[in-house]
């Protein structure tokens, strides 16, 4: 079965590269650093995924650039080349930023804060183009009732939200509250008991 493959010219076509060694190695480095800058610039919403949109956009975006990284070469052996550059790229970019703090705080971006004290922070929603209803969504996904449960909320450069809930929680300060207000009751109609025993 193998020769007669290798005789067919299959398996001699699968591994013969159409394009040089280097052009496979240098597409996929163009690419990357481009969707690095690009998805920088268009915000963290997109690595988020909060809506369909934004799953159609990345899964989009990877069959867009597909023909940019591969060109016309269908090998296996520029397949492997293109894998290799992207791994020893991603390898050598984050090698470098770990070794340089602030600038993968540059290009990473800093951390955004949309609830505070309990408040929306409408202008830093803006900014990351995240609706009320979005951000309740995201309330919703990590066991809250609603917003007004929530200390505080943060979403990270990479796209992940951190919560904080209100200490103590919503429905522990409403019981207490009413256990409270229960109190003050007792307390009022033990008074007027003791005012109707005394007139008597």
């Amino acid at each position: 079965m193998l020769p007669e493959l290798w005789n067919s010219k299959v398996l001699p076509d699968m591994f013969s590269l159409s394009l040089s060694v280097g052009e496979k190695m240098l597409r996929p480095v163009i690419v990357y650093l481009f969707l690095v800058i690009a998805l920088r610039i268009f915000g963290k919403r997109e690595l988020a995924q909060l809506n369909p949109f934004d799953l159609i956009v990345l899964l989009s975006l990877s069959n867009t650039v597909q023909n940019a990284i591969i060109g016309d070469d269908n090998s296996v052996t520029g397949g492997l080349v293109g894998a290799f550059a992207l791994l020893l790229i991603n390898y050598l970019v984050v090698r470098f930023l770990f070794k340089h703090r602030r600038l993968d705080q540059f290009i990473e971006g800093k951390p955004t804060i949309l609830i505070e004290n309990g408040l929306l922070r409408k202008k830093e929603m803006a900014k990351e183009l995240l609706t009320e209803s979005e951000l309740l969504t995201v309330v919703h996904r990590q066991g809250f009732s609603g917003l007004k449960d929530v200390e505080k909320c943060v979403i990270e450069p990479g796209g992940i939200f951190y919560l904080q809930g209100k200490e103590p929680p919503l429905s522990e300060q409403r019981y207490n509250e009413i256990s409270k207000a229960l109190g003050e009751i007792r307390s009022l109609m033990e008074e007027i008991k003791k005012e109707k025993s005394g007139d008597k």
